[in-house]
């Protein structure tokens, strides 16, 4: 064979064959099939809510929202005299991240602020703060 002619082996190397559309029709196809069979196995979530973790108090009124944390720097009639800046930061963002019990569904640290008439609120705050002085003098 003359170096310049080549084998018809080399020429199928050379030209691969084109993907034809029937494969790429093929492909989406299949694709579309598998997604519209995983949409219908999906199973119903069902819409729950926990149940509270203590009964409700009379003294706080019932709201509808979600739980959103609070920014207090100031709440009535607690004292943070015995707390270092640390332990006072740290009972702060407590007051401030943790829910009512009192369901209210509001921080501790609202429900101080804003529903003077709880008592659940206080004593939790009351306990937070006691915490938060033994933890800095063990």
């Amino acid at each position: 064979m003359p170096p310049n002619e080549t084998s018809p082996d080399e020429r199928a190397l050379a030209n691969p064959p084109h993907s034809s559309r029937g494969a790429v029709v093929f492909l989406f196809a299949t694709l579309a099939l598998l997604a519209a069979l995983v949409w219908a196995l999906k199973p119903d979530r069902p819409n729950v809510k926990p149940a509270p973790l203590r009964t409700p108090d009379a003294a706080c009124p019932k709201t509808g929202v979600e739980f959103t944390p609070t920014n207090f720097t100031e709440l009535p009639g607690l004292r943070f005299d015995s707390l270092s800046a640390k332990g006072r930061n740290h009972a702060l963002l407590r007051l401030n991240f943790e829910p009512c019990p009192c369901g209210c569904n509001t921080s501790i640290a609202y429900c101080l602020a804003n529903h003077p008439s709880c008592g659940k609120c206080k004593e939790l705050a009351q306990e937070i703060i006691a915490e938060e002085r033994s933890r800095q003098h063990p």
